[in-house]
């Protein structure tokens, strides 16, 4: 039996941990970028646009916004006003039913096993906070953001970056030896663990992650339970 006491926060990232990596790039940035034209044009007195696309203009003052823009999604760039403006486009398409988000199945059992045993359910994603309340409003299982107590952002700073790890931290009042970082990406990783965070590294073989060396590996949310001695999930197995 693991002696090690179980963490109280789970801290789940989303993108090839949660939701499978093609749903982001093969679904939802195409969308947004379809979308983005005709979202500027018809929402040019919309403050949110305003605002994103001001900031555009300051980040790449060589470029009409829509091509920055762009040259952006190209690059998978994190910065702010591309996230803001894709998470109009987003919440435009959940909202008409032509998004929908179909996560890992072995994910809903998972987070209602650990929610109703009492643990803290938290996101940290470079997607902004809205658009990650919107993939988990519009699931295949239904809305599951009565699950989650937080929806972390880019405002907490890069996800490899250590200090971001200590804001959160110090934002929501947790102990980082309670918390359990979970993601595919080891560098993330690494960075919550110089923390204090305890951590694991999701695998899943449809995104074919390379699993690292140093952080325990799972490759379903079960067996971040088995590892962590956290409520087995009940339903869809994996």
């Amino acid at each position: 039996m693991n002696s090690i006491p179980t963490p109280t926060v789970i801290l789940l990232d989303i993108e090839g941990t949660t939701l499978p990596v093609s749903f982001v790039h093969k679904v939802l940035f195409p969308y947004a970028r379809k979308a983005l034209p005709d979202l500027i044009r018809d929402r040019a007195n919309d403050p949110a646009v305003i605002a994103a696309l001001e900031e555009t203009r300051a980040q790449g003052p060589d470029r009409e916004p829509l091509d920055q823009l762009m040259a952006w999604m190209d690059e998978d760039a994190k910065v702010g006003p591309l996230k803001a403006l894709q998470g109009i486009a987003w919440a435009d398409g959940y909202a008409s039913g032509a998004l929908i988000a179909d996560l890992f199945p072995d994910v809903p059992p998972a987070l209602r096993a650990w929610s109703e045993a009492g643990l803290t359910l938290a996101v940290y994603s470079s997607g902004s906070a809205p658009a990650q309340r919107l993939i988990y409003t519009h699931t295949t299982d239904g809305d599951l953001t009565p699950l989650f107590s937080a929806f972390l952002d880019l405002e907490m700073g890069g996800k490899k970056d250590v200090e971001s790890y200590r804001q959160i931290l110090a934002k929501m009042g947790w102990a980082a030896s309670d918390v359990l970082f979970v993601s595919d990406v080891v560098a993330e990783l690494d960075a919550a663990a110089a923390a204090g965070l305890r951590t694991c590294q999701m695998v899943r073989p449809e995104d074919g992650t390379i699993a690292g060396t140093v952080h325990p590996v799972a490759h379903s949310m079960k067996e971040v339970a088995d590892l962590f001695s956290l409520p087995e999930p009940v339903g869809k197995a994996q």
